[in-house]
């Protein structure tokens, strides 16, 4: 069984930074595309940042140049950098990872989620 750990959210004053780490671990497996989303309360779920199995990323509007995510593949773990904090910034934070499960010599691909991290910033 696979399991998406995130740590790293907390309290800041606006204008101040957080990282968020995602680990993934569990059954034999390999990962493809990973990702941060995010929820605000009232709000869906929206993309913040993905990055490919090759390192190209991508990062809604609303946070780049503020925001950088990053991955190590031997750690199987996903980063998020976030910088310049604004109030707007405060959801709950997920981490989301595409992977290819192997069990019982059969494979299985599908997208996996994180039990989310929650993100304050105080204005």
């Amino acid at each position: 069984q696979v399991q998406l750990v995130e740590s790293g959210g907390g309290l800041v004053q606006a204008g101040g930074s957080l990282r968020l780490s995602c680990v993934v671990s569990g059954s034999t497996f390999s990962i493809n595309a990973m990702g941060w989303y995010r929820q605000a309360p009232g709000k869906q779920r929206e993309l913040v940042a993905a990055i490919s199995s090759g390192g190209s990323t991508n990062y809604a509007d609303s946070v780049k140049g503020r925001f950088t995510i990053s991955r190590d593949n031997a750690k199987n773990t996903v980063y998020l950098q976030m910088n310049s904090l604004k109030p707007e910034d405060t959801a709950v934070y997920y981490c989301n990872a595409d992977l290819i499960v192997y069990e019982n010599r059969r494979s299985f691909r599908g997208a996996y989620w994180g039990q989310g991290t929650q993100v304050t910033v105080s204005s």
